[in-house]
């Protein structure tokens, strides 16, 4: 089972939630205060706004109980995957390399994007051939991703930078491939009603790394 934390202010919980279940996952909601995820095999942390964005975007919600036990399955190497303000989480949270900033120009950005995958060995885009361009939903304002270190793994690339993320990264990873954070929001890209279902394989490889991780 795959749960779906949700913290005050989140607001794609059931959407990712929805999506994930379109591909065959079972998935759960689960509260941002729960400190025992005995038998969840993998965690989503989704978009929105997580504590109102105070302090800086993620960094409350990094310290919420739920929190121990993600860092614990990360550990453990189960998947766990940060989508927008879930990408921020994982951050603040130590998960993964850097830091989100506000957009290059300082707007928010709302609108479907290209991106390329450029390292198919994570969990989010396992399935996916190197090169593959897919066009999903960035809804952000602090989708900058920098890294002082510049030793981030960039997993996926926007085409077109949209925000100046560094090297232009939409997705990084953690050195194992276990945990991803992606800007855009592959959930809001799985039926071609919202004008495009390329999300629908990001969603798929994240249900398929569940599956094999259980093996």
């Amino acid at each position: 089972m795959i749960g779906v934390v949700v913290f005050p202010g989140t607001n794609c919980e059931r959407d990712t939630a929805r999506g994930l279940e379109a591909v065959g996952a079972e998935a759960e909601l689960v509260w941002h205060g729960d400190d025992d995820l005995t038998g969840v095999e993998a965690v989503v942390l989704p978009g929105g706004f997580a504590h109102g964005d105070y302090l800086r975007t993620g960094a409350i919600a990094a310290r919420s109980p739920v929190m121990t036990e993600v860092v614990r399955l990360a550990t453990e190497g189960r998947p766990v995957l940060g989508i927008c303000n879930g990408f921020q989480v994982l951050c603040e949270s130590g998960l993964l390399m850097g830091a989100l900033i506000a957009n290059r120009d300082l707007r928010f950005i709302s609108r479907l994007i290209d991106v390329e995958v450029t390292d198919t060995d994570t969990v989010l885009t396992r399935g996916l051939e190197s090169g593959t361009r897919l066009r999903i939903a960035l809804n952000s304002y602090q989708g900058n991703h920098r890294d002082p270190t510049g030793e981030a793994r960039v997993v996926v690339r926007y085409v077109d930078d949209p925000n100046g993320s560094q090297n232009g990264a939409a997705a990084v990873a953690n050195a194992s491939g276990n945990v991803v954070g992606i800007m855009p929001h592959p959930e809001r890209a799985t039926e071609l009603i919202l004008g495009s279902a390329d999300g629908r394989a990001m969603l798929e490889s994240f249900a398929r790394s569940v599956e094999t991780t259980n093996v």
